[in-house]
């Protein structure tokens, strides 16, 4: 594949509770929801979902590392009616989100 791919990364910190549950139960939903994004466009080279590491010094408690084939891709990943509920839960859930979007 000649043409530069698409690396999109996420972080998200999330509120110790919410509305809708603990930090625990939150991320655990965050999870559900992020898997069933994996396939939701053509265009999808990578899509891992990870919770950070109890023993580890970890700034962050769920990353999204993923690639997609083209900006064209991520586009239609993010414009995806079916990625709405993520973007929604997320906004009450989440107390930080960082995001890093590059070609290689």
């Amino acid at each position: 594949n000649s043409q530069p791919m698409i690396k999109h990364i996420v972080f998200w910190s999330f509120k110790d509770h919410t509305a809708t549950g603990s930090k625990a139960d939150n991320l655990s939903q965050a999870v559900a929801l992020l898997d069933r994004c994996a396939n939701l466009v053509a265009g999808i080279e990578q899509f891992e979902v990870a919770l950070g590491s109890d023993n580890a010094a970890c700034t962050s408690d769920l990353v999204l590392n993923s690639a997609f084939i083209s900006q064209d891709a991520l586009d239609a990943y993010q414009q995806h009616p079916d990625h709405g509920p993520v973007k929604v839960f997320m906004k009450q859930a989440v107390a930080s989100r960082h995001c890093m979007d590059y070609t290689f």
